[in-house]
């Protein structure tokens, strides 16, 4: 038994010297003007900051779904999104934060660019990439073409390239594959048009309206005309490849953080944090005497735990709100050791003995820890489900945070305590 408590430790141990290696930036990055070492865990996996931590720009757009039906508003918020990420990853911008956000009655799009400085070429690639629509029951009055839009957009194309059409004067053509969707939609637009011109609309202006001879199975379509050449057929093909626009979108306004002051909050929110974590961990020593020394190591397990968490958790990125959440946090880690040293010495001042004592502590403080977590735990969920930009940041942070200080408490304080308990190292203050 002595053998498996003393294995456990070492576990800890192990993992936790892992885990710190695991969380330091890569090589080379300095920390209080200190480049951080090789530590050869830090090669895998890289903080991801966010924009107020790493500098950048954010771009809004307004967004125009006043074609769109409403039950489709979602399904076109979100194909716009991913549109958008592939847009800008093409551009070669790592990571960017996409999201769509409530302002009055109107839909907005965010576009957080972290550390991108020169934006004047990722503003150019998203604004052009095209809107393109399918429209029938076209008239001409006053040398413009009117037409009413149908329900087949450029969100359904699964696949461009450029052809040559060489009947007659050789010229480029954009081939289009829609998918599935699409495909049904365009046999049907075809199948009640045969006869009748359907027009192809590029960002508002007919490109080409081809007369439709019959139905068209197996969803694939042509824009030609003379507007197009190899150069703007090219472009378009990347463009469509890349995902067309499924609503119009207009930028409105532009942000742009300056990294150094960036740097200089970070530096700030940091060394207050290591502050507070000493002030915590010294208060615990002076209270608690050899089981506060305990608590500031597990303190420090937990801390190293929950960034390992942050860091290896796919498409998190740390922000300065999302520091706030963690700091949060390590308060309510000292809150349940507290619960479970204050009801330990109550057991010992009515004379059990101290492995007895602490094992019910935690047994008997387990359901006001319970309580009190879970509370924060919904109030975190409830943040993350109905709120964005940085307020998710804080309530994930959070979340984490709290999971991560219950297990840490419950395996690692008690796996320490009862190792050392059994050693009767541990002195445990009684008086009231």
């Amino acid at each position: 038994m002595k053998l498996k408590k003393a294995l456990i430790v070492l576990l800890i141990l192990v993992v936790s010297v892992v885990s710190a290696a695991f969380v330091l930036p890569k090589a080379g990055v300095k920390i209080a003007s200190q480049a951080t070492p090789d530590a050869f865990f830090n090669r895998f996996f890289q903080w991801k900051l966010g924009l107020d931590l790493a500098g950048g720009s954010a771009l809004i757009y307004d967004i125009d779904l006043s074609a769109v039906a409403k039950a489709e508003q979602q399904s076109v918020l979100n194909g716009l999104k991913d549109v958008i990420e592939r847009r800008v990853n093409l551009y070669g911008v790592s990571e960017p934060r996409i999201r769509v956000v409530d302002k009055g009655d109107k839909k907005q799009l965010l576009v957080e660019l972290a550390g991108e400085k020169d934006l004047s070429g990722a503003v150019k690639q998203i604004g052009e990439t095209p809107m393109l629509d399918f429209r029938e029951n076209c008239s001409v009055s006053e040398q413009m073409m009117i037409c009413s839009p149908t329900e087949l957009t450029g969100r359904y194309i699964k696949k461009a390239e450029v052809t040559i059409n060489s009947q007659g004067v050789t010229r480029p053509v954009v081939s289009l594959e829609f998918d599935v969707e699409g495909a049904k939609l365009f046999e049907d637009i075809t199948g009640r048009n045969v006869g009748k011109p359907l027009a192809i609309f590029l960002d508002g202006q007919p490109i080409d309206a081809p007369t439709v001879s019959e139905k068209i199975i197996g969803g694939k379509a042509q824009i030609s005309g003379d507007g197009i050449d190899m150069e703007s057929a090219n472009k378009l093909v990347e463009r469509f490849n890349a995902g067309a626009l499924s609503a119009p979108i207009t930028l409105v306004n532009q942000r742009v953080v300056n990294a150094s002051s960036a740097d200089d909050s970070l530096k700030k929110i940091v060394f207050a944090g290591l502050v507070g974590v000493a002030l915590v961990a010294l208060f615990m020593v002076v209270i608690y005497r050899s089981l506060g020394v305990i608590a500031a190591l597990a303190l420090l397990f937990y801390i190293i735990f929950t960034l390992a968490i942050f860091k290896i958790t796919p498409g998190f990125a740390m922000s300065l709100a999302g520091i706030t959440g963690f700091i949060l946090s390590i308060g309510s880690a000292v809150d349940a050791n507290i619960l479970i040293f204050e009801r330990t010495k109550e057991e010992i001042r009515r004379g059990a003995s101290r492995k007895a004592a602490i094992e019910s502590g935690f047994k008997f403080a387990w359901s006001s820890i319970r309580d009190s977590n879970v509370n924060t735990i919904l109030i975190s969920i409830i943040l993350f489900t109905f709120t964005s930009s940085f307020v998710k940041g804080f309530a994930l942070t959070l979340l984490i945070g709290i999971i991560v200080n219950l297990v840490v408490t419950f395996t690692v304080t008690r796996a320490l305590l009862r190792a050392l308990v059994r050693n009767k190292r541990v002195k445990i203050a009684t008086q009231k």
